[in-house]
């Protein structure tokens, strides 16, 4: 038998509610900026129906069976404001794109490849005419191209590219 009284009630941090604000919402952490002063003020609102109680994996038998592609694609939604579909891609998706279907492709006509700016072979080692040993008063910063030296370069270094000489440079539309 339980020498605990019937009409004592249990207060333990579990069953118990307390009105602090580090209990509550705060309103930085909130999407809606509402006129309430007082965080207690703010209802909340659950959902009309439970979420997820008919979704694959909810029993047991169903973790153990893994999900069929078919029940997948059924649970997906399509996106409202995707161009899927529109005249004249107004997606931008069809269009050629370095990197393939990588999502931070570029368009191709946006890519520096082309350019007279990027040159396509890589520079070696970068050295510096004073090599580091004397005093440099210059303002700007020359480097001489030294060669690959034993593939140490840096990741800055490896960036560099040789560009040619243009002559002339092409008019911009």
């Amino acid at each position: 038998m339980s020498d605990q009284d019937p009409n004592e009630t249990i207060d333990d941090e579990l069953t118990t509610y307390s009105v602090d604000d580090e209990d509550q919402l705060q309103p930085e952490d909130t999407l809606d900026d509402g006129d309430l002063e007082d965080v207690l003020d703010r209802g909340y609102s659950p959902n009309d129906r439970p979420q997820g109680v008919t979704a694959h994996g909810t029993t047991a038998y169903e973790e153990s069976v893994d999900e069929t592609i078919d029940e997948r694609i059924r649970q997906e939604v399509p996106d409202p404001d995707s161009a899927y579909g529109a005249p004249d891609n107004e997606s931008g998706l069809d269009g050629d794109r370095v990197g393939g279907d990588d999502p931070d492709a570029i368009d191709a006509e946006d890519d520096w490849l082309g350019d007279h700016e990027v040159g396509d072979a890589r520079a070696g080692r970068l050295v510096a005419d004073d090599e580091g040993a004397h005093d440099d008063d210059e303002k700007q910063a020359w480097a001489s191209d030294v060669g690959v030296d034993g593939a140490g370069a840096s990741a800055e270094e490896a960036a560099m590219h040789i560009v040619d000489e243009i002559a002339d440079e092409p008019d911009e539309d």
